[in-house]
């Protein structure tokens, strides 16, 4: 009996931040964590980034770094940047599916560090070999719409009895969310046995998109002024106003 992808390898990614606005705010922290197959050994590997910019204590509040912390043991953003990219363009040359909880915003603050720092973007280290991205977040919305209640990472981990210790650390985070995607995977198996990760990249935009149109249109029935952009897994680069 063969081997369904969402019990062989996949990887995942997380970022911790200054804040949530990713053409301004910064990455303090990110995690990559490989696993060659469910229930195997994950490899993870971290970095620590001193962004050059004052940490808000509201991000503080959250993922637990400050100022102080980063300063002494953060590295300069350049190189980490440089190595998160390439990191990332590795799994795609091998073949691993990305796990990235609510990738638009992940994968766009890194596009914009890199920009910020190596007068590049992410699409230029994958160029050879595009990401191949599993979003939980998409992946659960779509597959169960009408489930009331939110769905953060906390959310969908209490959902699906996956653990999740240590919440917004970056690699906790990591793990949790890959396994968020195994446990979809398995739980709607009918739905998805028979598409491959590729085409499931494909999917989650056309399925990302139609649900951006969904909250854009409640938020428009709100009277909240809040827009949804409706780009996955990579916001498209703002243009500056002439």
């Amino acid at each position: 009996m063969s081997m369904h992808w969402y019990e062989g390898p996949l990887a995942a990614f997380d970022t911790e931040t200054t804040g949530v606005d990713v053409e301004e705010d910064r990455i303090v922290s990110a995690a990559l964590v490989v696993q060659d197959a469910e229930g195997a050994r994950p490899r993870v590997t971290r970095w620590l980034v001193n962004p050059g910019i004052p940490v808000p204590e509201g991000a503080t509040a959250v993922h637990g770094l400050t100022d102080d912390h980063l300063q002494r043991y953060g590295r300069w953003p350049a190189p980490v940047m440089e190595e998160l990219a390439r990191a990332l363009a590795e799994q795609s040359a091998a073949g691993r599916p990305l796990v990235v909880m609510n990738a638009p915003f992940d994968l766009t603050i890194l596009d914009r560090e890199l920009r910020r720092h190596r007068a590049s973007t992410l699409g230029d280290y994958t160029a050879g070999s595009p990401l191949c991205v599993l979003d939980p977040r998409v992946l659960d919305k779509h597959l169960d719409r009408y489930r009331k209640g939110r769905r953060t990472l906390t959310d969908l981990c209490a959902h699906y009895e996956v653990e999740l210790s240590g919440a917004h650390d970056a690699a906790a985070d990591a793990t949790a969310a890959m396994e968020v995607v195994r446990a979809v995977a398995r739980r709607f198996s009918s739905r998805l046995e028979r598409l491959t990760p590729t085409e499931l990249h494909t999917l989650q935009a056309v399925w990302h998109a139609a649900q951006a149109r969904g909250l854009q249109a409640w938020f428009t029935r709100q009277g909240t002024p809040e827009t949804v952009d409706p780009a996955w897994p990579l916001r498209p680069e703002l243009r500056t106003a002439a």
